[in-house]
């Protein structure tokens, strides 16, 4: 019995031992990773296909950020997939999903500018602006965060409270005189206590310190007070509202006060109105000026598009905002000859 615990305790028997029982934990130690990572790489491919065919849920981004330390901004830049798209309600919810779990105070506020960004283009205004409110409470500096609540207040009419915002913009180094300047002709123009004599009067005042109003206060008078919008027609460069005047019908233009416009002249002659002039100095006018001397029931006629001068992207119809930049009446309109809708009779109508 003695002889056996003598052999139990040799020295060399125990170093033995703990060297297999290392070996032992390597060696499953080793195949557990192996297999662990085997599965994880088959996971990932799983969910890489799932990306590649559009359909990653939106926990699938919280499990990339979790368990495969995917930088922030890498998933941030998956999610900005759907907006690309136009799936707004998509990226809505990976976004809130990710905010249940990012605990950073700059990562949470990115997150929330996305989401308020995100409500802003998918055109769920009151959401937005509860998102941007809720930033400025621990943030009260974030430029972008009022610059979207300023377009939201004006979007939803507000424009009293759109204005008291740039002033917070002007005390954070924003130039905001265009806004200032355009928000007060919103206001006039949407005061429905004013007459329209008096709205004249106001926008009148604005428009000889400023023409960036000049559109918008053509379109008002165009509609409402035709009678100053003609005596003072010489104070208007007609050429940025080609398309506003185009589109007038016939009884509403006062072709004498047309007659001393050399434009307007050209633009009426094109229009069929006229037939004073055998040529224009623009290439489409005279094209049009040439057809009508020759045929009655002509089948050309003139379209428009409007090029933001800020961002140079074009769109088909007129905004006194860029949708792109949110410039403020930027849009320069660029016309073209097209075939006409209707013949020259109903276009007189």
């Amino acid at each position: 019995m003695d002889n056996i615990v003598l052999e139990y305790r040799d020295p060399l028997f125990g170093i033995i031992l703990i060297v297999a029982l290392i070996f032992l934990i390597s060696f499953f130690t080793y195949y557990y990773s192996i297999y662990k990572e085997r599965n994880a790489r088959k996971d990932y491919r799983k969910l890489s296909l799932r990306f590649e065919l559009g359909k990653l849920k939106e926990e699938d981004y919280v499990h990339l950020y979790k368990t495969y330390n995917l930088p922030f901004d890498s998933i941030l830049l998956l999610a900005s997939s759907f907006l690309h798209k136009g799936d707004y309600n998509k990226a809505i919810s990976v976004y809130l999903t990710l905010l249940e779990h990012v605990n950073d105070r700059v990562k949470k506020e990115e997150l929330l500018e996305l989401l308020g960004t995100t409500y802003f283009k998918g055109g769920f205004l009151q959401r937005s602006k509860e998102i941007f409110l809720r930033i400025l409470k621990f943030s009260s500096r974030n430029k972008n965060a009022l610059l979207y609540l300023l377009l939201i207040n004006e979007k939803l009419k507000d424009f009293k409270k759109a204005k008291e915002i740039t002033f917070s913009l002007e005390e954070l180094d924003k130039d905001m005189t265009r806004d200032k300047i355009y928000l007060d002709s919103l206001i006039i123009l949407n005061d429905s206590v004013l007459s329209y004599e008096r709205r004249t009067e106001l926008l009148y005042d604005i428009f000889k310190e400023d023409k960036l109003i000049e559109r918008i206060f053509a379109c008002f008078l165009i509609q409402f007070n035709k009678t100053f919008f003609w005596d003072h027609i010489s104070e208007f460069d007609c050429r940025k509202f080609i398309d506003v005047m185009w589109y007038q019908n016939i009884k509403d233009v006062n072709l004498e006060k047309v007659l001393e416009n050399e434009f307007l002249t050209e633009l009426y002659n094109a229009k069929g109105y006229l037939s004073t002039l055998k040529h224009s100095k623009d290439f489409d006018l005279d094209i049009l000026i040439l057809i009508n001397q020759h045929e009655h029931n002509i089948n050309a006629s003139l379209d428009f598009e409007f090029i933001c001068s800020s961002c140079k992207h074009s769109h088909p119809m007129f905004d006194t905002r860029c949708p792109h930049c949110h410039s403020i009446l930027t849009f320069n309109v660029k016309h073209h000859l097209t075939k006409a809708l209707f013949d020259s009779n109903q276009s007189l109508q």
